[in-house]
C-alpha cells in the first residue's frame, strides 16, 4: 500500500510526542472514549512502544449513557491488546453526591464527566492523560499547546501556556499539577480517516451508515435511547443514519447519510460544510460552551 507522506510526517510526531510522555512523566494515561480519534491514538501507541505493550493504561470516563456500540468495542480492544484500563463512572460521582443528576428535556452527563475524570485522575496519582482533541475540531481546541498544563485544580489557562519551539515539551510541574498531552492535535477530521483507512483499522459500527430509530430535536437527529428524554411532539423515525463523532447518546446527533465503506465516508467528510461537532448539543448551551468546560478541567 502507498504510505501518504503527509499523514507519515502526522503519525511521526504523535509517536514522537508519546515517547515524550513516557520519558518525561510517571504515571500517564490515555485517554479512551471508544471514537475514532482515541482508538487512532491507541495505534500511534502500538506502534511507538512496538513489540513492547504500551506502557500506560487507557481510562475511559464512563457516563453511564453511552452507545452499546462504544462500550462492546472498547471491551474488545483491551483484550486484544492486553492494555490496562481504568474506568472513571459518573453514575459513582452521582452516588457519591459529587455531581447532581441534571433533569428535563436536554439533561445530560457529559458536562458531569469533568468532575469524574478529574476525581480519577487524583485516585490513580495521574501526571499526563493523553487525549485525542485537534485543532480542528472545534474553536477551543485550537488554543491548546502539545503539552497542556493543568493547576492543581485541574483547570486550564489558556492565557497562560508555555511556548513549544523545535520539538522541546517541558512537562516540569508541581505537585498536585497535571498535564493533558495532545499528539493528535494538529490533524484533522480528513486526516484520521485517511490514516484509519490506510491502517486499515478498525472501528465501532456505528460510524458507518444503519437503520435506527431517531428524532429531530432543533435540527438535531437524536438516536431513541432509554437516556434520552424524548417529548412527546418529538416523533420517531426510521432514518439511515452514522455518526460522524461518538460521546454521550443524550447529546451526540448523527447525521443522514448511506456512507457504508470507508472511501465513502472520506468522500461525505470531503464535501461536509458543517464540522463533527456541529451535532453535538453540549455544545450548543453557549457560545463559549466547550471553553468553560476546558476551564473546569474537562478534555
Amino acid at each position: 500500500m502507498k504510505i501518504n507522506s503527509h499523514l507519515k510526517q502526522l503519525e511521526d510526531e504523535g509517536i514522537y510526542i508519546m515517547r515524550e510522555v513516557a520519558a518525561q512523566f510517571e504515571r500517564p494515561v490515555l485517554l479512551f472514549s471508544g471514537g475514532k480519534d482515541s482508538i487512532v491514538m491507541v495505534h500511534l501507541a502500538l506502534k511507538a512502544f512496538y513489540p513492547a505493550k504500551i506502557p500506560f493504561p487507557l481510562m475511559h470516563v464512563d457516563t453511564g449513557h453511552n452507545f452499546k456500540e462504544t462500550i462492546e468495542f472498547r471491551d474488545k480492544l483491551v483484550e486484544q491488546t492486553g492494555v490496562d484500563l481504568i474506568v472513571g463512572s459518573v453514575q459513582k460521582s452521582i452516588d457519591d453526591g459529587r455531581v447532581k443528576e441534571e433533569t428535563g428535556p436536554d439533561a445530560s452527563r457529559n458536562a458531569l464527566q469533568t468532575v469524574t475524570l478529574l476525581d480519577t485522575l487524583k485516585e490513580h496519582q495521574v501526571d499526563a492523560a493523553l487525549g485525542g482533541g485537534r485543532r480542528d475540531e472545534e474553536k477551543a481546541r485550537a488554543k491548546e499547546r502539545f503539552f497542556s498544563h493543568r493547576d492543581v485544580f485541574g483547570q486550564w489557562d489558556p492565557k497562560n501556556q508555555r511556548p513549544e519551539l523545535w520539538s522541546i515539551y517541558n512537562g516540569r510541574k508541581n505537585p498536585g499539577e497535571h498535564f493533558r498531552v495532545f499528539p493528535i492535535s494538529n490533524w484533522t477530521e480528513m486526516d484520521v480517516w485517511q490514516y484509519i483507512a490506510q491502517e486499515n483499522i478498525d472501528i465501532p459500527s456505528i460510524y458507518f451508515a444503519h437503520e435506527r430509530k431517531v428524532f429531530n430535536r432543533r435540527g438535531v437527529w437524536l438516536a431513541d435511547t432509554e437516556y434520552v428524554n424524548r417529548q412527546e411532539d418529538e416523533e420517531l423515525e426510521n432514518k439511515i443514519v452514522r455518526f460522524r463523532t461518538i460521546g454521550d447518546a443524550t447529546c451526540t446527533g448523527a447525521v443522514l447519510s448511506t456512507a457504508s465503506n470507508m472511501e465513502e465516508i472520506i468522500q461525505e467528510v470531503a464535501a461536509a460544510r458543517q464540522t463533527e461537532r456541529g451535532n453535538r448539543h453540549d455544545d450548543k448551551r453557549s457560545e463559549t460552551a466547550m471553553e468553560d468546560r476546558k476551564r473546569q478541567g474537562y478534555f
